[in-house]
């Protein structure tokens, strides 16, 4: 199969219209640091703010930077995003960031380098700057890996980090196991991707959460439901062991 980068970055968009142009513009000024060629795939999952024009008026300002943009008429949820833009990227390795940089850019070429040393799938580990604000969904995210390794019976670190690297070739046909389009995706792929003896290296990246922009993390009810689609998975994962 033949690359046309050596990188394509999935920048999957939900009302992102707070820090778009700022956030792109930082994640631009690290990859062009780079020596690999790379492409941006932004992917608006029915926005309903103004992030759809934002990306096409960046996209026409940066007429010599390789980006693309993928419109959906309704929202589908991250994991149906990002699955999409992967499969329509042309780069080698493939990854996929949180646009909002609560965790940095500037670990991207860390994680491509993880996979040209013979990783298969990169996965980002977040360490929390701490702050009061911060707490809850600190405990929320140790309350669920610990929960997620007790019923799945394995030791990741972290699954729901949005920062993921993968070998393309490889991540591929995990994609066409998943049936998860929402926030338990990143659950899901990775599970998956480790069952099937992908070589997966967990990386350390400092998580800085912000408080100048509007969240789409409503903590409560998503853990409700990350915890309903984790025992659905596993009984998935128990009718076909």
């Amino acid at each position: 199969m033949g690359y046309q980068f050596d990188v394509s970055l999935i920048l999957a968009c939900y009302n992102e219209a707070e820090h778009f142009n700022s956030s792109v513009d930082r994640i631009i000024k690290v990859l062009d640091g780079t020596d690999f060629s790379w492409e941006i795939i932004f992917i608006d999952d029915a926005s309903v703010d103004t992030t759809a024009d934002l990306i096409k008026s960046y996209i026409n300002k940066h007429p010599r930077k390789h980006l693309t943009v993928y419109s959906h008429q309704k929202n589908l949820g991250r994991g149906a995003a990002v699955t999409e833009g992967i499969e329509k990227s042309q780069g080698k390795i493939v990854g996929y960031i949180d646009i909002d940089c609560e965790v940095p850019p500037d670990y991207i070429p860390q994680f491509v380098s993880a996979i040209d040393n013979g990783a298969d799938f990169a996965v980002g580990w977040r360490i929390y700057d701490f702050t009061v604000k911060s707490l809850p969904r600190w405990f929320a995210s140790k309350g669920y890996n610990r929960i997620r390794n007790t019923v799945l019976n394995n030791s990741l670190k972290d699954t729901e980090a949005g920062y993921k690297f993968f070998r393309k070739s490889k991540i591929l046909p995990i994609l066409k196991q998943c049936a998860s389009a929402g926030w338990f995706w990143d659950t899901e792929v990775t599970v998956r991707a480790q069952r099937a003896g992908l070589k997966i290296k967990e990386m350390p990246v400092v998580f800085i959460r912000r408080f100048d922009k509007t969240s789409t993390v409503r903590l409560i009810p998503d853990t409700f439901i990350y915890l309903r689609e984790l025992w659905k998975f596993k009984r998935k994962l128990d009718n076909f062991s």
